[in-house]
């Protein structure tokens, strides 16, 4: 907020946007009892001008009270001077009146005002999106909250309509600017507060109908034509019945554009669209395609599935993605897709519970409200999909059992599994419809050949084209390999292309086939014999990297090459059909094809290098991100060995940076923790473990949080070197357990690592566990033994230089001296953890201080003092875009409203945390919370 600097230097600020305040210098002014504090209200809405006397009284007091309110007058307004004066500002009686001396800029109706004229002259940019936001920021409740007389509420009202209105322009520009699901719930909200104002429910119809609830929409409009005809008795006006009619003709007018708000802000309602990009090239399966169509529009209502089943090479997921892609209309909640490895050369298929995370994350559930038990998880993944016609494509099946918990149970949704085995359990248990892939029939197999050469190559050599078909099979992976080399080459002849693939499969014609055919191999192999020689390195470095794919820095070390010449490599692989770039700088291989660069041999030096540069890319780009994400202060920091030679971490920018480097690359940290501990690589087991620590908690990862450092325990004891990482283990495994609910393990772990710290002397390990002891003690509902280890922990921090690791203890032991009652030490021990939380620049940890000191507040019966501190973690909360927190301390903000007789404020509040509860899924939270908005006392609106 703008600020005057009064005379006396001083920072100045005044409050009407809630309840009337004055502050200095970030310090809240005494300004008196409520009466007083109407007075400084009339005065600050003419700021700077004169009230007459009669007109101020009039506002405080009510015309009946102009005699007695004179005289009570005098009094408060030299009791607001003395209190202002100290601040350097004054009040000035002059005119028959009083004048409060300050600019308007101090006062946040004003900048309010202001705030909301320059985004109504931003037009539809972000810049407007966030003057809107600060603009709605400066509300803290109703205004003027408490005063009670004509006027005020008057003034009141008026201001009201000022917020609607501009909460609804910056609806208007969210729309335009394609944020739709951003403001649905939000949209919702309003639309049940003013069930008859027709531009609310436009913009409601309209968020509803981008996000593919078109039902919903029309429902909305119904709902006010009938409240207008009942209480008005007219129709909706014109823009509202337009509206209602390109809904219902589906009008591409109403189409979204792209979303400029970046992906990590917060969302209300997720629209997933998982799909990998349709084939490039694609030829015949025209009758697949219509059986596919047929078994999902004839399903008996509880049959949602097609399993398309056939062996390796012959299409099954090219067939899938491109049925899904052809029938997006008929699918308008979304489309979730995941590769379940079931017959990946390098890796175990993918665990169904694992998947069902993957969907329900992207289903917009939050991380901490996904259940722990699979059962529920799948429960709370068929409630999301309920209704919701939506696609669900599993690639790659491995069995029945994998593709039973990711089945939907509603029959608005369909499924496509793709699988080499026929999975006849679907068939027979779920109703699951078959449909067996062949190899292509020699028509559609020279369509395809042809779609990638040209007509006149292909006519021009009919027996080589011959010997090619011949020679693929049928199998369209082999022909898309042998279709990119005739490409790459155009001056080479088919018949010599056709020669070498038979001189291949004769060569190869003794070898056992296994999961691959002869004629199969043969094609990689003439592909890969073809390629240049530092192509073929990368090749078979590439097929021994573990991981769902690679990206082009992570390549560019695995090989010990620039990423400039990487980059080169990859193209000149991706041009021979040998890999696919899926997105922009990441790359995949086809399993066959992997297997086959599996098979070739590669001398075991240059392979354990590679590996060696792999995992330390991986391992160090890690800890540069965890530093941008964490800060230096993340305990148990390990010293790296420096990177092996050829190896080129990525220098990361920012914690942003760092944060989409950890999401995209998260499955490939946990295969390479997997790769080093087969290698006997213990020390890059447990520092990969440890770089994740912040990723996993931060984004309530836990299973994976488990994975990681039962791995590093397991490492650990094998290795026995030392016991700081079994130590570490322990603890973070402590920890996890602690955060399940399994206290019994928790402490099992914990005071194992204590004990392996004690031996060692490392006061520094020893504060860490002794913390967690804390908060493991406090879960389990044993405050005193939580305050008794979180005071041992702080004894510990205060021995070590640390400033932050003691903040963070000091804040810890407040809360539990708040938890128990004991709320002077908690205030004492939070404020000086405050203290060095400002001092030392650290907002985050600074919001969760400034939200225990509002609760420790609100229960002394601060409330003023504890609305401000919920208000200051609010802002740091949404700055870090934090709607975890964010929820909790909305909820006890409206908690604090509600002590202080704030029904519409309290209402406000407790509904914004529903709102954020009900996206996080948060089952207990949502349920306090309906119930105190259905207690709806006499004096609630």
């Amino acid at each position: 907020m703008l600020t005057t600097r009064a005379g006396g230097g001083m920072a100045v600020r005044f409050k009407v946007l809630g309840v009337v305040e004055a502050w200095a210098d970030g310090v809240s002014v005494d300004v008196g009892h409520a009466r007083q504090r109407q007075v400084l209200g009339a005065l600050l809405v003419d700021v700077d001008r004169v009230v007459p006397t009669d007109v101020l009284v009039e506002r405080v007091w009510g015309e009946l009270m102009l005699r007695r309110g004179r005289g009570a007058l005098y009094g408060y307004v030299s009791r607001l001077r003395q209190a202002l004066t100290s601040v350097g500002v004054d009040i000035v009686r002059e005119q028959g009146g009083y004048r409060l001396v300050v600019e308007a800029e101090a006062v946040d109706l004003y900048q309010f005002r202001g705030l909301a004229d320059q985004a109504k002259g931003a037009g539809a940019e972000e810049r407007a999106v966030a003057l809107w936001e600060e603009a709605l920021g400066l509300w803290r409740g109703e205004a003027f909250a408490g005063a009670d007389t004509p006027w005020f509420n008057a003034q009141r009202a008026l201001l009201d309509a000022e917020r609607l209105a501009a909460q609804l322009d910056l609806a208007e520009v969210r729309l335009q600017l394609g944020q739709h699901p951003r403001i649905l719930a939000e949209c919702s909200a309003r639309a049940e507060a003013y069930p008859l104002d027709e531009r609310v429910a436009g913009q409601f119809m309209l968020a509803l109908y981008r996000c593919g609830r078109q039902a919903e929409a029309l429902e909305c409009y119904e709902r006010v034509r009938h409240g207008l005809a009942e209480e008005m008795g007219v129709d909706p006006g014109q823009a509202l019945q337009h509206l209602h009619q390109q809904i219902l003709t589906a009008d591409t007018a109403l189409a979204a554009p792209t979303d400029t708000v970046a992906l990590t802000e917060p969302i209300s309602t997720v629209v997933p669209r998982q799909l990998p990009a349709s084939p490039p090239v694609f030829a015949g399966r025209s009758q697949e395609l219509e059986q596919l169509t047929d078994a999902l529009d004839n399903r008996t209502g509880r049959s949602t599935a097609v399993v398309i089943s056939a062996f390796g090479g012959v299409g099954k997921s090219w067939l899938a993605v491109r049925w899904a892609h052809e029938n997006l209309g008929r699918f308008p909640d979304g489309q979730l897709y995941v590769n379940l490895r079931g017959f990946a050369p390098s890796a175990e298929p993918l665990p169904a519970s694992v998947a069902v995370c993957g969907f329900l994350d992207a289903l917009g559930v939050a991380p901490d409200a996904i259940p722990k038990d699979p059962q529920a998880q799948s429960g709370l993944y068929r409630s999301l999909l309920a209704d919701r016609r939506t696609l669900i494509v599993l690639d790659d099946a491995y069995d029945a059992d994998q593709v039973r918990p990711l089945l939907p149970g509603s029959p608005s949704c369909a499924v496509l599994v793709t699988s080499r085995n026929r999975l006849t359990a679907l068939v027979t248990t779920h109703g699951a419809s078959p449909l067996m892939l062949d190899v292509f029939q020699e028509a559609e197999a020279r369509e395809l050949l042809t779609r990638h050469l040209g007509v006149h190559r292909v006519v021009a050599e009919p027996e080589a084209v011959a010997a090619l078909l011949e020679y693929c099979a049928g199998l369209p992976l082999a022909l898309g390999i042998v279709a990119a080399r005739a490409a790459t080459h155009p001056a080479l002849p088919l018949a010599v292309l056709a020669q070498e693939l038979g001189e291949a499969a004769n060569r190869l014609d003794a070898l056992d086939a296994g999961d691959m055919t002869v004629n199969l191999r043969a094609v990689f192999s003439t592909s890969h014999r073809a390629l240049t020689p530092p192509a073929r390195r990368l090749f078979l470095l590439l097929g021994l990297a573990p991981g769902p794919d690679i990206s082009l820095a992570a390549a560019a070390s695995l090989a010990a090459l620039a990423p400039a010449r990487a980059r080169v490599l990859l193209a000149e692989l991706e041009s021979a059909h040998l890999i696919q770039q899926h997105r922009p700088g990441r790359y995949q291989m086809h399993d066959l094809v992997r297997l086959f660069a599996t098979e070739l041999s590669c001398p075991e030096q240059d392979t354990a290098a590679a590996l060696t540069r792999l995992v330390d890319f991986y391992l160090h780009t890690a800890f540069i991100a965890n530093q941008l994400f964490d800060g230096p202060h993340t305990p148990f920091q390990p010293e790296l060995a420096s990177p092996a030679p050829g190896c080129t971490p990525l220098p990361l920018a920012d914690a942003a940076a760092a944060l989409e480097w950890f999401t995209t690359e998260h499955r490939c940290l946990l295969t390479a923790q997997s790769l080093a501990l087969a290698q006997g690589w213990h020390a890059q087991v447990w520092q990969l473990a440890w770089t994740l620590i912040s990723y996993h908690l931060s984004g309530h990862h836990l299973r994976d949080y488990f994975a990681v450092w039962r791995t590093a325990l397991t490492s650990a004891e094998k290795d026995g070197a030392t016991p700081a990482p079994e130590a570490l283990a322990h603890w973070r495994l402590g920890h996890a357990h602690a955060q399940t609910g399994e206290h019994a393990k928790a402490l099992a772990h914990l005071h194992r690592a204590l004990t392996l710290s004690e031996k060692t002397g490392d006061i520094a390990a020893q504060a860490h566990i002794c913390r967690t002891l804390g908060r493991a003690w406090e879960q389990h509902g044993d405050d005193q033994r939580a305050l008794d280890h979180a005071i041992r922990a702080l004894h510990l921090y205060q021995r070590l230089d640390n400033p932050i690791w003691q903040a963070n203890q000091l804040n810890a032991v407040g809360w539990m001296h708040a938890q128990l009652g004991l709320y002077p030490e908690a205030r004492t021990h939070c404020e000086q953890a405050l203290a060095l939380f400002r001092t030392y620049g650290r907002p985050g940890d600074e919001a969760s201080t400034l939200d225990s000191l509002g609760y420790i507040a609100h229960h002394t019966g601060h409330h003023t003092h504890a609305l401000d501190h919920y208000q200051q973690a609010l802002a740091f909360f949404r700055d870090f875009g934090n709607t975890h927190d964010e929820a909790d301390t909305l909820a006890n903000l409206g908690d604090t409203h509600h002590a202080m007789n704030h029904p519409d404020q309290a209402r406000e509040a407790w509904q914004q945390a529903l709102a954020l509860y009900e996206t996080q899924h948060r089952t207990a939270q949502i349920q306090r919370l309906k119930n105190r908005l259905a207690l709806r006392p006499t004096s609630w609106k």
